[in-house]
Protein backbone atom coordinates (compact mmCIF):
# COMPACT_ATOMS: atom_id res chain seq x y z
CA UNK A 1 0.00 0.00 0.00
CA UNK A 2 1.53 3.29 -1.17
CA UNK A 3 -0.03 6.01 1.15
CA UNK A 4 0.32 9.61 0.85
CA UNK A 5 3.54 10.17 2.64
CA UNK A 6 4.90 7.61 -0.26
CA UNK A 7 4.80 10.45 -2.93
CA UNK A 8 6.70 13.00 -1.34
CA UNK A 9 10.43 13.59 -1.61
CA UNK A 10 12.58 15.54 1.08
CA UNK A 11 15.73 17.34 -0.91
CA UNK A 12 18.53 19.22 1.26
CA UNK A 13 20.75 21.32 -1.50
CA UNK A 14 24.09 22.64 -0.57
CA UNK A 15 26.04 24.38 -2.64
CA UNK A 16 28.62 27.38 -2.13
CA UNK A 17 28.00 30.99 -3.14
CA UNK A 18 29.01 30.61 -6.85
CA UNK A 19 28.48 26.83 -7.82
CA UNK A 20 24.88 28.00 -9.21
CA UNK A 21 22.33 26.31 -6.69
CA UNK A 22 19.92 29.13 -6.59
CA UNK A 23 19.81 29.08 -10.69
CA UNK A 24 19.58 25.18 -10.56
CA UNK A 25 16.53 25.67 -8.19
CA UNK A 26 15.00 28.18 -10.22
CA UNK A 27 15.53 25.77 -13.29
CA UNK A 28 13.83 22.85 -12.00
CA UNK A 29 10.65 25.74 -11.00
CA UNK A 30 10.87 26.59 -14.11
CA UNK A 31 11.27 23.58 -16.33
CA UNK A 32 9.32 21.34 -14.20
CA UNK A 33 6.08 24.12 -15.07
CA UNK A 34 6.05 25.06 -11.63
CA UNK A 35 6.37 28.54 -11.66
CA UNK A 36 3.66 31.23 -12.48
CA UNK A 37 4.07 33.18 -15.98
CA UNK A 38 4.07 36.89 -14.45
CA UNK A 39 7.29 35.56 -12.03
CA UNK A 40 9.02 34.51 -15.55
CA UNK A 41 8.07 37.44 -16.86
CA UNK A 42 9.57 39.52 -14.02
CA UNK A 43 12.86 37.70 -13.71
CA UNK A 44 12.79 38.34 -17.72
CA UNK A 45 12.44 41.69 -17.58
CA UNK A 46 14.72 42.10 -14.32
CA UNK A 47 17.72 39.90 -16.49
CA UNK A 48 17.32 42.50 -19.88
CA UNK A 49 17.16 45.76 -17.22
CA UNK A 50 20.58 44.39 -16.04
CA UNK A 51 22.13 43.70 -19.54
CA UNK A 52 21.91 39.91 -19.27
CA UNK A 53 21.74 37.84 -22.56
CA UNK A 54 19.95 34.68 -20.93
CA UNK A 55 17.28 34.76 -17.93
CA UNK A 56 18.64 34.74 -14.68
CA UNK A 57 16.75 32.05 -13.27
CA UNK A 58 18.79 32.67 -10.07
CA UNK A 59 16.22 35.53 -9.36
CA UNK A 60 13.39 33.43 -8.52
CA UNK A 61 15.16 31.91 -5.50
CA UNK A 62 16.80 35.00 -4.79
CA UNK A 63 14.56 37.10 -3.23
CA UNK A 64 16.02 35.67 0.23
CA UNK A 65 19.46 37.53 -0.55
CA UNK A 66 18.32 41.28 -0.64
CA UNK A 67 17.16 40.28 3.41
CA UNK A 68 20.54 38.34 4.02
CA UNK A 69 22.07 41.34 2.60
CA UNK A 70 20.52 43.26 5.75
CA UNK A 71 22.12 41.24 8.16
CA UNK A 72 18.99 39.14 8.76
CA UNK A 73 19.89 35.69 9.06
CA UNK A 74 18.16 33.20 7.40
CA UNK A 75 18.16 29.34 8.61
CA UNK A 76 16.78 27.38 5.94
CA UNK A 77 14.79 28.33 3.27
CA UNK A 78 11.99 25.61 2.44
CA UNK A 79 10.37 25.73 -1.33
CA UNK A 80 7.57 23.58 -2.76
CA UNK A 81 7.04 22.41 -5.98
CA UNK A 82 5.23 19.19 -7.67
CA UNK A 83 5.26 17.04 -10.87
CA UNK A 84 2.86 14.79 -11.94
CA UNK A 85 4.87 12.07 -10.49
CA UNK A 86 5.59 13.26 -6.75
CA UNK A 87 5.87 16.28 -4.49
CA UNK A 88 8.69 17.63 -3.62
CA UNK A 89 9.67 19.93 -0.76
CA UNK A 90 13.62 21.77 -0.88
CA UNK A 91 15.48 22.69 2.15
CA UNK A 92 17.96 25.18 0.85
CA UNK A 93 20.89 25.53 2.79
CA UNK A 94 23.62 28.30 3.10
CA UNK A 95 26.75 26.55 2.00
CA UNK A 96 29.62 28.03 4.19
CA UNK A 97 30.98 26.71 7.16
CA UNK A 98 29.63 29.09 9.70
CA UNK A 99 26.55 27.67 8.63
CA UNK A 100 26.92 24.13 9.21
CA UNK A 101 24.00 24.47 11.83
CA UNK A 102 21.72 25.33 9.10
CA UNK A 103 22.48 22.43 6.86
CA UNK A 104 21.96 20.31 10.30
CA UNK A 105 18.44 21.63 10.22
CA UNK A 106 17.90 21.42 6.97
CA UNK A 107 19.15 18.04 5.75
CA UNK A 108 17.79 15.86 8.93
CA UNK A 109 14.69 15.81 7.62
CA UNK A 110 15.90 14.91 3.98
CA UNK A 111 15.31 11.84 1.88
CA UNK A 112 17.82 13.02 -0.37
CA UNK A 113 21.70 15.40 -0.23
CA UNK A 114 22.30 17.24 -3.61
CA UNK A 115 25.45 18.67 -3.35
CA UNK A 116 26.87 21.06 -6.09
CA UNK A 117 30.29 21.01 -7.62
CA UNK A 118 31.44 23.62 -10.27
CA UNK A 119 33.23 21.46 -13.04
CA UNK A 120 35.67 23.82 -13.46
CA UNK A 121 36.84 24.10 -10.07
CA UNK A 122 36.15 19.99 -9.08
CA UNK A 123 36.01 18.95 -5.50
CA UNK A 124 36.47 21.78 -2.75
CA UNK A 125 37.11 21.40 0.67
CA UNK A 126 33.40 22.89 1.46
CA UNK A 127 31.82 19.89 -1.20
CA UNK A 128 33.65 17.14 0.70
CA UNK A 129 32.52 19.00 4.21
CA UNK A 130 28.85 19.51 2.80
CA UNK A 131 28.91 15.32 1.65
CA UNK A 132 30.00 14.87 5.57
CA UNK A 133 27.66 16.19 6.99
CA UNK A 134 24.81 14.75 4.65
CA UNK A 135 26.16 11.08 5.80
CA UNK A 136 26.61 12.18 9.45
CA UNK A 137 22.96 12.55 9.11
CA UNK A 138 22.44 9.42 7.45
CA UNK A 139 20.26 10.88 4.42
CA UNK A 140 20.10 7.72 2.68
CA UNK A 141 20.35 8.86 -0.75
CA UNK A 142 23.17 11.58 -2.04
CA UNK A 143 23.41 13.38 -5.35
CA UNK A 144 26.34 14.85 -6.75
CA UNK A 145 25.76 17.09 -9.27
CA UNK A 146 28.92 18.30 -11.58
CA UNK A 147 27.24 21.77 -12.39
CA UNK A 148 28.84 24.74 -14.81
CA UNK A 149 29.42 21.64 -17.45
CA UNK A 150 28.83 24.20 -20.66
CA UNK A 151 31.98 26.44 -19.26
CA UNK A 152 34.08 23.50 -19.94
CA UNK A 153 32.37 22.27 -23.21
CA UNK A 154 30.55 19.66 -21.85
CA UNK A 155 34.05 17.69 -21.77
CA UNK A 156 33.67 13.53 -20.68
CA UNK A 157 37.30 13.97 -19.04
CA UNK A 158 36.52 16.64 -16.65
CA UNK A 159 33.07 15.20 -15.78
CA UNK A 160 35.13 11.38 -15.15
CA UNK A 161 37.70 13.51 -13.23
CA UNK A 162 35.52 14.58 -10.55
CA UNK A 163 33.65 11.24 -10.31
CA UNK A 164 36.53 9.52 -9.88
CA UNK A 165 37.95 11.59 -6.83
CA UNK A 166 34.33 11.80 -5.15
CA UNK A 167 33.57 8.07 -5.57
CA UNK A 168 36.80 7.33 -3.78
CA UNK A 169 36.45 10.23 -1.28
CA UNK A 170 32.85 8.40 -0.32
CA UNK A 171 33.70 5.55 0.09
CA UNK A 172 34.83 6.40 3.90
CA UNK A 173 31.38 7.77 4.54
CA UNK A 174 28.40 5.91 5.18
CA UNK A 175 26.53 6.85 1.86
CA UNK A 176 24.10 3.97 0.44
CA UNK A 177 23.36 5.25 -2.57
CA UNK A 178 25.40 7.43 -4.85
CA UNK A 179 24.44 9.34 -8.18
CA UNK A 180 26.46 11.61 -9.97
CA UNK A 181 25.17 13.41 -12.83
CA UNK A 182 26.66 16.15 -15.47
CA UNK A 183 24.56 19.20 -15.57
CA UNK A 184 24.51 22.90 -17.09
CA UNK A 185 21.29 24.47 -14.79
CA UNK A 186 22.41 27.77 -16.52
CA UNK A 187 21.43 26.00 -20.10
CA UNK A 188 19.23 23.45 -19.08
CA UNK A 189 21.56 20.15 -19.75
CA UNK A 190 20.47 17.13 -18.08
CA UNK A 191 18.18 19.14 -15.44
CA UNK A 192 14.51 18.37 -16.64
CA UNK A 193 15.31 16.83 -19.70
CA UNK A 194 18.12 14.88 -20.84
CA UNK A 195 21.30 16.72 -22.74
CA UNK A 196 21.74 16.92 -26.29
CA UNK A 197 24.96 17.82 -25.62
CA UNK A 198 26.58 14.80 -23.07
CA UNK A 199 25.89 11.82 -25.42
CA UNK A 200 28.38 10.01 -23.66
CA UNK A 201 26.54 10.80 -20.56
CA UNK A 202 23.80 7.61 -20.29
CA UNK A 203 22.19 7.99 -16.73
CA UNK A 204 18.54 9.91 -15.94
CA UNK A 205 18.34 13.60 -15.92
CA UNK A 206 18.53 15.08 -12.67
CA UNK A 207 14.56 15.52 -12.44
CA UNK A 208 13.93 12.20 -13.61
CA UNK A 209 15.98 10.86 -10.71
CA UNK A 210 14.30 12.79 -8.07
CA UNK A 211 10.92 11.63 -9.71
CA UNK A 212 11.91 7.67 -9.44
CA UNK A 213 14.52 7.41 -6.43
CA UNK A 214 13.05 4.64 -3.91
CA UNK A 215 12.74 6.52 -0.84
CA UNK A 216 10.00 4.11 0.74
CA UNK A 217 12.37 1.37 2.23
CA UNK A 218 14.18 4.15 3.37
CA UNK A 219 11.98 4.13 6.84
CA UNK A 220 12.33 1.39 9.06
CA UNK A 221 9.11 -0.80 9.39
CA UNK A 222 10.30 -3.43 11.72
CA UNK A 223 10.55 -1.49 14.55
CA UNK A 224 7.52 -0.10 16.03
CA UNK A 225 7.82 2.94 17.52
CA UNK A 226 4.98 5.56 18.60
CA UNK A 227 6.14 8.15 20.47
CA UNK A 228 2.69 10.33 22.35
CA UNK A 229 1.58 13.60 21.53
CA UNK A 230 -1.19 14.40 23.24
CA UNK A 231 -3.72 12.43 24.78
CA UNK A 232 -7.30 12.82 23.65
CA UNK A 233 -10.11 12.92 25.42
CA UNK A 234 -13.32 14.80 24.48
CA UNK A 235 -15.43 15.94 26.95
CA UNK A 236 -18.69 15.16 24.91
CA UNK A 237 -21.80 12.99 25.01
CA UNK A 238 -21.03 11.69 21.84
CA UNK A 239 -17.48 10.53 22.91
CA UNK A 240 -18.03 10.17 26.25
CA UNK A 241 -15.38 7.29 26.87
CA UNK A 242 -13.07 8.19 24.10
CA UNK A 243 -9.46 7.69 24.68
CA UNK A 244 -7.25 7.72 22.49
CA UNK A 245 -3.10 8.79 21.81
CA UNK A 246 -2.21 11.28 19.40
CA UNK A 247 1.49 11.06 17.85
CA UNK A 248 3.20 10.54 14.84
CA UNK A 249 4.34 7.15 13.79
CA UNK A 250 8.21 7.25 13.92
CA UNK A 251 8.76 3.28 12.72
CA UNK A 252 7.13 0.15 12.51
CA UNK A 253 3.52 -0.43 11.09
CA UNK A 254 0.86 -0.20 13.46
CA UNK A 255 -2.42 -2.74 13.13
CA UNK A 256 -5.33 -2.98 14.91
CA UNK A 257 -5.05 -5.93 17.45
CA UNK A 258 -1.22 -5.79 17.82
CA UNK A 259 -0.27 -6.66 21.07
CA UNK A 260 1.64 -3.49 22.66
CA UNK A 261 3.70 -2.17 25.51
CA UNK A 262 3.63 1.12 27.00
CA UNK A 263 6.89 2.58 27.85
CA UNK A 264 8.21 3.76 30.18
CA UNK A 265 5.33 2.22 32.72
CA UNK A 266 5.82 -1.56 30.92
CA UNK A 267 1.96 -2.09 30.76
CA UNK A 268 0.86 -4.27 27.80
CA UNK A 269 -2.53 -4.05 25.81
CA UNK A 270 -3.65 -4.17 22.18
CA UNK A 271 -4.47 -2.13 19.82
CA UNK A 272 -8.22 -1.67 19.35
CA UNK A 273 -8.40 0.93 16.62
CA UNK A 274 -6.13 3.28 14.64
CA UNK A 275 -8.12 6.93 13.87
CA UNK A 276 -7.55 9.08 11.46
CA UNK A 277 -9.60 11.97 11.39
CA UNK A 278 -13.25 10.74 11.18
CA UNK A 279 -11.61 7.36 9.44
CA UNK A 280 -10.72 4.16 10.59
CA UNK A 281 -7.18 2.57 9.28
CA UNK A 282 -6.24 -0.70 8.33
CA UNK A 283 -2.61 0.59 9.48
CA UNK A 284 -0.22 3.24 10.36
CA UNK A 285 3.61 3.40 9.11
CA UNK A 286 6.34 6.45 9.15
CA UNK A 287 5.39 9.46 9.03
CA UNK A 288 1.82 9.17 9.45
CA UNK A 289 0.06 11.59 12.10
CA UNK A 290 -2.76 9.16 13.57
CA UNK A 291 -4.58 8.31 16.83
CA UNK A 292 -4.08 4.95 18.62
CA UNK A 293 -7.13 3.39 20.68
CA UNK A 294 -6.06 0.39 22.89
CA UNK A 295 -8.23 -2.29 24.47
CA UNK A 296 -7.21 -1.38 27.67
CA UNK A 297 -7.73 1.64 30.07
CA UNK A 298 -3.62 1.69 30.81
CA UNK A 299 -2.44 4.99 31.83
CA UNK A 300 -0.30 6.67 29.27
CA UNK A 301 0.60 10.30 28.86
CA UNK A 302 2.41 12.58 26.93
CA UNK A 303 6.30 11.38 26.68
CA UNK A 304 5.58 7.68 26.72
CA UNK A 305 6.37 5.20 23.88
CA UNK A 306 4.18 2.33 22.11
CA UNK A 307 6.20 -0.39 20.81
CA UNK A 308 6.27 -3.67 20.69
CA UNK A 309 6.75 -6.19 23.56
CA UNK A 310 9.68 -8.03 21.64
CA UNK A 311 10.99 -5.47 20.60
CA UNK A 312 11.28 -2.41 22.55
CA UNK A 313 14.25 0.98 22.54
CA UNK A 314 16.24 0.27 26.28
CA UNK A 315 15.23 3.20 28.51
CA UNK A 316 18.48 5.34 29.13
CA UNK A 317 20.17 8.11 31.58
CA UNK A 318 23.49 7.44 29.73
CA UNK A 319 23.66 8.89 26.16
CA UNK A 320 26.72 8.53 23.80
CA UNK A 321 25.94 11.11 20.86
CA UNK A 322 27.35 13.19 17.73
CA UNK A 323 26.06 16.82 18.86
CA UNK A 324 26.27 20.08 16.26
CA UNK A 325 26.61 23.19 18.20
CA UNK A 326 24.72 26.00 17.64
CA UNK A 327 25.65 28.74 20.04
CA UNK A 328 28.34 31.27 20.29
CA UNK A 329 28.83 30.04 23.75
CA UNK A 330 30.84 26.98 23.76
CA UNK A 331 29.93 23.90 25.12
CA UNK A 332 31.61 22.32 28.14
CA UNK A 333 31.46 20.32 30.37
CA UNK A 334 29.38 19.98 33.39
CA UNK A 335 27.01 21.88 31.58
CA UNK A 336 23.58 21.48 32.67
CA UNK A 337 21.14 21.97 29.57
CA UNK A 338 17.41 21.21 28.55
CA UNK A 339 16.78 17.70 26.34
CA UNK A 340 13.71 17.39 24.30
CA UNK A 341 13.93 13.94 22.69
CA UNK A 342 10.93 12.89 20.78
CA UNK A 343 7.95 13.95 22.53
CA UNK A 344 9.77 13.86 25.94
CA UNK A 345 11.78 16.61 27.74
CA UNK A 346 14.05 16.26 30.49
CA UNK A 347 17.27 17.73 31.64
CA UNK A 348 20.95 16.93 31.01
CA UNK A 349 24.03 17.48 32.30
CA UNK A 350 27.48 17.18 29.74
CA UNK A 351 29.46 14.76 31.09
CA UNK A 352 32.40 14.83 29.09
CA UNK A 353 33.85 16.32 25.64
CA UNK A 354 35.30 12.94 23.70
CA UNK A 355 36.35 14.91 20.33
CA UNK A 356 35.63 17.20 18.19
CA UNK A 357 35.17 16.09 14.26
CA UNK A 358 37.15 18.00 11.33
CA UNK A 359 34.32 17.91 8.87
CA UNK A 360 37.07 18.24 6.23
CA UNK A 361 39.53 15.61 6.96
CA UNK A 362 37.17 13.43 9.09
CA UNK A 363 40.48 13.84 11.42
CA UNK A 364 39.37 13.62 15.34
CA UNK A 365 40.48 16.39 17.49
CA UNK A 366 41.03 14.19 20.91
CA UNK A 367 43.10 17.18 22.43
CA UNK A 368 39.65 19.79 22.91
CA UNK A 369 37.33 19.97 25.53
CA UNK A 370 34.82 21.85 24.08
CA UNK A 371 32.43 22.66 21.34
CA UNK A 372 32.39 26.10 19.26
CA UNK A 373 30.08 27.68 17.40
CA UNK A 374 29.31 25.21 13.92
CA UNK A 375 31.38 22.58 15.30
CA UNK A 376 30.79 18.86 15.84
CA UNK A 377 32.05 16.33 18.18
CA UNK A 378 31.40 13.22 20.18
CA UNK A 379 29.70 13.78 23.98
CA UNK A 380 28.87 12.20 26.89
CA UNK A 381 25.36 13.81 28.53
CA UNK A 382 23.71 11.96 31.76
CA UNK A 383 19.63 12.98 31.54
CA UNK A 384 17.38 13.25 34.86
CA UNK A 385 15.12 10.95 33.44
CA UNK A 386 15.28 8.09 30.93
CA UNK A 387 15.11 8.41 27.59
CA UNK A 388 13.31 5.96 25.46
CA UNK A 389 15.81 6.01 22.27
CA UNK A 390 17.77 4.11 19.45
CA UNK A 391 21.01 4.60 17.59
CA UNK A 392 20.38 7.35 15.11
CA UNK A 393 21.29 5.02 12.17
CA UNK A 394 18.51 2.53 13.08
CA UNK A 395 16.39 5.30 13.52
CA UNK A 396 16.73 8.98 12.93
CA UNK A 397 13.40 10.29 14.76
CA UNK A 398 13.87 8.28 17.84
CA UNK A 399 17.93 8.30 17.58
CA UNK A 400 17.86 12.48 17.45
CA UNK A 401 17.59 15.30 19.74
CA UNK A 402 17.91 18.74 20.90
CA UNK A 403 19.42 20.76 23.57
CA UNK A 404 17.89 24.10 24.77
CA UNK A 405 19.27 26.54 27.23
CA UNK A 406 17.34 26.92 30.13
CA UNK A 407 17.77 30.44 30.68
CA UNK A 408 16.78 31.55 27.06
CA UNK A 409 14.67 28.83 25.89
CA UNK A 410 17.05 28.61 22.88
CA UNK A 411 17.88 25.29 20.63
CA UNK A 412 21.85 25.04 20.88
CA UNK A 413 22.39 21.92 19.82
CA UNK A 414 21.30 18.67 17.85
CA UNK A 415 22.67 15.54 18.47
CA UNK A 416 22.50 11.96 16.75
CA UNK A 417 23.11 9.17 19.29
CA UNK A 418 25.01 6.29 18.90
CA UNK A 419 24.33 4.22 21.77
CA UNK A 420 23.14 4.48 25.45
CA UNK A 421 23.61 2.46 28.44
Amino acid sequence: MAGPAMDLLRFATAGSVDDGKSTLIGRLLLDSKSIFEDQLEAVESTSRSRGYDYTDLALLTDGLRSEREQGITIDVAYRYFATPRRKFIIADTPGHVQYTRNMVTGASTADLGLVLVDARQGLTEQSRRHAVILSLLRVPHLVLCVNKMDLVDYAEDKFDEIHAEFTSFATKLAIPDLTIVPISALKGDNVVTRSAHMDWYSGPSLLHHLENVHVASDRDLVDTRFPVQYVVRPKSDEYHDYRGYAGRVAGGVLKPGDEVLVLPSGMTSKISEIDLFDKQLDEAFPPMSVTVRLEDDVDVSRGDMICRPQNAPQPSQDIDAMICWMSSTPLRPRQKLSIKHTTRAARTMIKDVQYRLDVNSLHRDLETKELGLNEIGRVQLRTTSPLLCDPYEKNRTTGSFILIDEATGVTVGAGMINSSS
